[in-house]
């Protein structure tokens, strides 16, 4: 079989993946398994031009704790029993809550970025990003030029290294923590504490990550003009657009896409309420009652230690 070019990398992550894990393996060997996971996706999906409707995806092998969709006559997907709309906003209400926090997140993330790819904003990405982040916060803009002049090395300060951390939550929820650290060994320390005192495992490098996708994503309240947005997200080369059950849409995009897309629908008047580029879970794990509540409480733990920049996790919390 030919594996189609769209899913040659999530397919060699997942046979790895399956190879290195013998009670799940498939008895033909990791290509079988790779072959089977993509014509599972491919026969569930839609295509509408260069963005797409996606229909839920059965299970594939090897991933667990899956939400039950269902798929509607228009080709959308449907979330049973949870809603996205809502989720988003309990979570952008808790950061919210935390807006001393993201100052200093902000200004790692906007040093780090001009340390890597320089500091004019026009030819970073990354730091434009950043800097969308500061004015949303309303930080002055003296303290982001000191931020970006730490980073290009004009102004003196602390050296910040990135770190990715993987593991597990309750009911098995796959967390990924993104940290930015001056003292490796002390941030690990604090990221292990936390999961280990609220419930969760933290695991080894690579252990969750193949169950998220790296994408741009914006999202839109209900009762957004779907038709028009679709029209507008094609055009900007957005990859996919998704409807929720809630009447929220999601648009996704390439990573290194994001900005042009976000900065086109803009123009052609569609401001998201989310936009971010993420770690997007391939397969959400629904909880409820005290496991919501449990999970809530190691993502807040997680979340508070001050050498943590992102959150992302599988969990989809019952309101």
């Amino acid at each position: 079989m030919v594996i189609p070019a769209g899913h040659a990398l999530q397919a060699s992550i997942h046979a790895a993946c399956v190879a290195g894990r013998p009670e799940s393996a498939n008895p033909r060997g990791p290509q079988a398994a790779a072959e089977e996971f993509c014509v599972a996706r491919a026969d569930t999906r839609v295509r509408a031009g260069p963005a797409r409707r996606e229909r839920a995806s059965p299970r594939a092998p090897g991933l667990a704790g899956k939400v039950e969709c269902g798929v509607s006559d228009s080709g959308k997907r449907i979330m049973a029993g949870h809603s996205k709309w809502a989720n988003i906003q309990h979570r952008k209400g808790r950061q919210d809550a935390k807006r001393g926090k993201v100052f200093t997140r902000v200004i790692k993330e906007i040093t780090v970025a001009a340390k890597m790819g320089g500091g004019d904003p026009r030819d970073n990405p990354r730091l434009r990003l950043a800097m969308d982040k500061a004015r949303e916060a309303n930080m002055p803009k003296d303290t982001v030029e000191n931020a970006i002049k730490r980073g290009i090395g004009q102004l003196d300060g602390a050296s910040y290294e990135e770190i990715r951390y993987e593991g597990y939550g309750i009911g098995g929820a796959a967390v990924i923590v993104d940290c930015l650290t001056d003292n490796r060994v002390r941030t690990v320390a604090e990221v292990r504490h936390a999961f280990t005192k609220y419930g969760g495992n933290l695991g080894t490098d690579g252990s969750v990550a193949f169950m998220f996708m790296h994408c741009g994503q914006l999202l839109y309240a209900p009762g957004t003009a779907e038709d028009k947005l679709m029209d507008a997200a094609i055009e900007a080369g957005a990859q996919d657009v998704i409807t929720n059950d809630d009447g929220s849409i999601e648009v996704l995009t390439a990573p290194n896409d994001f900005v042009g897309v976000k900065e086109a629908l803009e123009k052609a008047g569609f401001k998201g309420e989310l936009a971010e580029v993420t770690m997007k879970p391939l397969n959400e794990t629904p909880l409820a009652g005290d496991d919501a509540a449990r999970m809530q409480k190691l993502l807040d733990a997680i979340e508070s230690l001050d050498d943590v920049q992102d959150v992302y996790t599988s969990a989809l919390l019952d309101e």
